[in-house]
């Protein structure tokens, strides 16, 4: 029973992290966030990560950040926490 709360440990953990802005179209970007949170835990850390990601990668170009589409899961009985923001980099209003 160690063994297997052990191996379980270090896939949720294995699991946890971010693919990084991963470009989609000529003007749209994604960026995906995954945590190991156990438990029916809500995802908005895991919201909160990615808009961080996307704000930073748009700061860089001196664009905001414009959501198009965002869904979040919260954790639960084996899923984890995450959340997919889909955006455009938008000049500042």
């Amino acid at each position: 029973m160690r063994l297997f709360l052990v191996v379980l440990s270090s896939l949720l953990v294995a699991s946890c992290g971010s693919t990084g802005v991963i470009k989609m179209d000529s003007d749209k970007y994604m960026v995906s966030v995954k945590s190991a949170k156990v438990g029916f835990v809500s995802a908005a850390e895991e919201k909160a990560d990615a808009y961080q990601e996307a704000n930073e990668f748009c700061a860089k170009q001196n664009k905001s950040v414009e959501t198009s589409n965002l869904e979040m899961r919260d954790s639960g009985l084996m899923q984890s926490a995450s959340a997919t923001l889909e955006f455009k980099c938008v000049d500042p209003l």
